[in-house]
């Protein structure tokens, strides 16, 4: 007898207001049919996103026979993989989250995996004619305050270590002419980073796994999953029965019972400025290079082809209970926050007028690194989620492990260091939640205190340190203890 899970609430099938990329890229397109009555795959594939999509492209390339179907809420790429900001980043940067999650080797072997798919994904868009304004101009990280400098000091000697210098110094002048602004301090150029459009790519995606017989179904929020034998998803209007179901719903995937607390949800929040080439090319910021800081609540940016500015900041709208409700879909609730951290680092840029906003969800778990896995330890049931807001390359890697998985195939996919059950744990409601706002709010009083050049005082350093590790740093003996 089958046993349905707890009754699913996914977003909405018409989302509120879309974001500057996908206003761009769903320019006179259609979206495609729901599904309705009762439907058959060979793998049904939940989530219309990059991971999505990546799967049913990789299963479709391996099995060109597969009869794969993938059931949407909103429209493919409406949700995180058509509202980031872009950016290509190889893993080098998550060394030491991957050092501890799954040893040396295998960190070194999947950084250089990421580096190789940014090829792969750049020859993809030129052989299928998908114009995703991706640019090859590296990815800038930065110190916005004196606290900052040398963040990457680590990452860098691990790298050389096993004989690989991903990284390269840039002196002041360097920086300057980089990044258009003097008040970054310091900073390293990953000469293999890129930006692109992150909703031209999703969309791009969404055609060629049309064209290889993937079967989409857009507007179709999942109500609930029957785990019977067979497994079947249910549809507001429909169902599919599959053999093998494959779930890629990204923040969502927490209404999975077994999942509900492998990842917290935290919005984050973009503005983009106006059209102004001519004032980006006066301060000299006219490449695609993707720029970071190296603050928690990270400040992140880039330009675009049109000559806009495109700027992220973390730290957004926690949801209780993994609930994703208004505050972390359609405009930023806090955009004067996020454009006046950008004003911050350009002043010479005040007075500009920001035409767009908009906020995101993001799974953030405890390591920082996505998790791949079997269901509860079923080969017809696996999943992936926890990018922790670096999704548009290791999504492409995602895609090749789920669909190792699907396939039941033993190769370097299939094991790689990431094929486990999330590692850690966060606290259950409402601990989680409350817990989040204390360490969210100190950990912006250290960085104000930072940006001051000041030092936060003891009780604010101590409570800031609980919060999950950031990119470039291992967990530590707090964080493993907090987040079991």
């Amino acid at each position: 007898m089958r046993r349905p899970e707890r009754r699913l609430h996914f977003r909405s099938s018409r989302g509120p207001e879309r974001a500057l990329w996908l206003q761009e890229a769903l320019e006179g397109e259609r979206d495609l049919p729901s599904l309705t009555g009762d439907e058959h795959a060979d793998v049904c594939i939940v989530g219309g996103g990059y991971t999505g999509l990546w799967t049913a492209l990789r299963l479709k390339e391996l099995e060109p026979a597969l009869d794969v179907a993938i059931v949407e809420a909103d429209i493919c790429g409406g949700g995180p993989s058509g509202r980031n900001g872009g950016f290509m980043e190889p893993w080098w940067v998550k060394y030491f989250a991957l050092k501890d999650l799954c040893g040396a080797d295998e960190a070194v072997r999947l950084a250089l995996a990421t580096v190789e798919a940014i090829d792969e994904i750049e020859r993809f868009c030129q052989h299928h004619g998908i114009d995703a304004h991706l640019r090859r101009d590296g990815w800038l990280w930065t110190a916005s305050n004196r606290a900052q400098i040398g963040a990457w000091e680590p990452t860098i000697r691990a790298a050389a270590a096993h004989g690989y210098e991903p990284f390269r110094e840039l002196d002041a002048r360097e920086l300057r002419e980089l990044s258009g602004t003097a008040h970054h301090l310091a900073g390293i150029l990953e000469q293999d980073g890129a930006t692109v459009h992150p909703a031209r790519l999703a969309r791009g995606m969404r055609r060629v796994a049309l064209e290889r017989g993937v079967r989409i179904y857009e507007h179709s929020p999942v109500t609930q999953l029957h785990r019977g034998r067979p497994p079947t998803v249910k549809t507001t209007a429909g169902s599919i029965t599959a053999d093998r179901l494959v779930l890629a719903m990204g923040a969502w995937t927490n209404q999975v019972h077994e999942l509900r607390n492998a990842y917290t949800t935290i919005a984050t929040d973009m503005v983009a400025t106006e059209r102004m080439p001519e004032r980006l090319a006066e301060i000299g910021l006219t490449t695609g290079v993707g720029i970071s800081d190296s603050r928690m609540l990270i400040n992140y940016y880039r330009t675009t082809i049109d000559g806009r500015i495109a700027w992220g900041k973390g730290g957004g709208t926690l949801a209780f209970g993994g609930w994703i409700g208004a505050g972390l879909q359609g405009v930023s609730p806090r955009p004067h926050e996020v454009s006046d951290s950008l004003l911050w680092l350009y002043p010479n840029l005040a007075g500009v007028r920001f035409t767009h906003s908009w906020t995101g969800p993001i799974d953030r778990s405890v390591a920082g690194l996505p998790f791949f896995s079997r269901l509860g330890g079923r080969e017809d049931i696996v999943f992936g989620a926890g990018y922790s807001g670096n999704g548009v390359v290791p999504s492409y890697l995602g895609g090749r492990v789920l669909a190792s998985l699907v396939l039941r195939r033993d190769d370097e996919w299939s094991n790689a260091g990431v094929v486990r059950d999330p590692v850690g744990r966060f606290p259950p409601e409402p601990l989680r939640y409350v817990g989040g706002l204390v360490v969210r709010g100190a950990v912006a009083r250290r960085e104000r205190a930072e940006d001051a050049g000041g030092r936060p005082d003891i009780p604010t350093k101590f409570i800031s340190t609980l919060a999950p590790p950031g990119p470039s740093e291992p967990r530590s003996s707090t964080s493993r203890w907090l987040f079991r």
